[in-house]
């Protein structure tokens, strides 16, 4: 390594985040911060760590793509047979943190996990690019394969398979709902005294929010 990474950093710079003004509701602040970090960084703003734990309790994290944002929680599509959909089943409860540098903003979710209805993964999937429909037949996700041929092999397969014709969702592909029962958000600011505001669901469900040191 060339570099010393040890010596790699920043200040954080960005809006304040005070615990008398934010509202009672955390999603109604996530759709704010999100809709701004898509006017910021559009490319990537939805983009997520998705982190599960396995049957044996050890964690696994990777980037997936939130797709969709209701009062009940934060949707993202994926085939039910990878890693990430045999985890879900076997611990139905995940954590996404969301990074946007530009704003200097983090958030974090807790919740449980579940499959979204049927016709909502039908609706997403139509929507769809046809080669992104394909690809959700093509890729047996997390599966050990030869080589990049088998991939390319397989994909001329399904292209001549659905020629002509609309592509049905597989039935392992689909969506998960995490409905959240913690969300931390986290403003970046000078001299790493930065703002974090948590919401943490009640009994009753309604929410609490407390201020918590950097």
């Amino acid at each position: 390594m060339t570099r010393n990474i040890a010596d790699i950093r920043r200040d954080y710079e960005g809006g304040t985040l005070d615990q008398t003004q934010v509202p009672t509701d955390p999603l109604a602040l996530f759709d704010e911060w999100l809709t701004l970090a898509l006017d910021v960084e559009p490319d990537d703003a939805n983009a997520m760590t998705l982190a599960t734990v396995d049957s044996q309790g050890m964690p696994h994290a990777r980037i997936v793509l939130l797709k969709g944002v209701d009062d009940a929680g934060l949707v993202f599509y994926t085939n039910y047979h990878s890693h990430k959909g045999s985890e879900l089943t076997n611990v139905p409860h995940a954590a996404l943190t969301f990074w946007w540098p530009k704003l200097s903003r983090q958030v974090r979710i807790e919740g449980r996990v579940e499959r979204v209805a049927e016709a909502e993964s039908d609706a997403y999937f139509s929507s769809r690019p046809r080669g992104s429909q394909l690809g959700a037949w093509i890729a047996t996700q997390s599966v050990v394969i030869p080589d990049r041929d088998w991939i390319e092999q397989r994909q001329r397969r399904f292209e001549t398979a659905y020629d002509g014709q609309d592509i049905p969702r597989p039935v392992h592909w689909g969506g998960y709902r995490v409905h959240p029962e913690m969300i931390e958000f986290w403003q970046g600011q000078p001299s790493r005294l930065h703002d974090r505001i948590r919401y943490q669901r009640r009994d009753n469900q309604a929410w609490e929010h407390l201020r918590l040191a950097p």
